[in-house]
């Protein structure tokens, strides 16, 4: 077969204005939407609203001491998120206790109070959870008696950021 046998191409195809152009925006559609896409993101990076991960730290953290013979006390925490997502606290572990979880106490505005076992805690994006007898607490079961000043070993677990390790140290209550 030589060059001359080969079939001659139709009439039509040569590129015109009118197919160059549909040609040209059927492609530069896509192209457009991805740069504004990343220019978009880019933006939304830079300006910091792309956030970061949560960053925990504790703080003030202390236990009460056990009055009175009793096995339950209570033990708070000032838990902070430096970073830039929520995340949530959703459990306390000790080996020095026999159980821990988290508690709630609400005032009824009667005179007495109510308190109740609590779901994961949110922690939000720079800022504050500050855990204390009227409010969030991480009620205990101790094992031993201690004594006030003696540290406590914690860890705190979180949904994203994992756990952290903390030592409260007990405290007489109102102290």
């Amino acid at each position: 077969m030589n060059g001359s046998d080969r079939p001659a191409p139709p009439e039509d195809w040569r590129p015109t204005r009118r197919r160059l152009r549909g040609t040209f925006l059927a492609a530069a559609a896509p192209v457009i939407a991805c740069l504004a896409a990343l220019c978009g993101l880019t933006a939304w990076a830079a300006a910091g609203a792309a956030g970061t991960p949560p960053r925990i730290e504790i703080g003030a953290a202390r236990v009460f001491l056990p009055y009175a013979d009793k096995e339950n006390t209570a033990a708070f925490f000032q838990i902070s998120n430096r970073g830039g997502a929520d995340d949530e606290l959703v459990s306390v572990t000790s080996p020095a206790v026999d159980r821990a979880m988290l508690s709630r106490h609400d005032s009824t505005g009667t005179g007495a109070d109510t308190m109740a076992m609590t779901g994961p805690v949110t922690v939000p994006a720079g800022g504050t959870v500050a855990m204390s007898p009227f409010g969030l607490d991480v009620m205990v079961r101790v094992r031993a008696r201690w004594q006030v000043g003696e540290g406590v070993p914690f860890v705190l677990h979180f949904r994203r950021s994992g756990p952290v390790e903390v030592v409260a140290f007990v405290v007489r209550p109102g102290s």
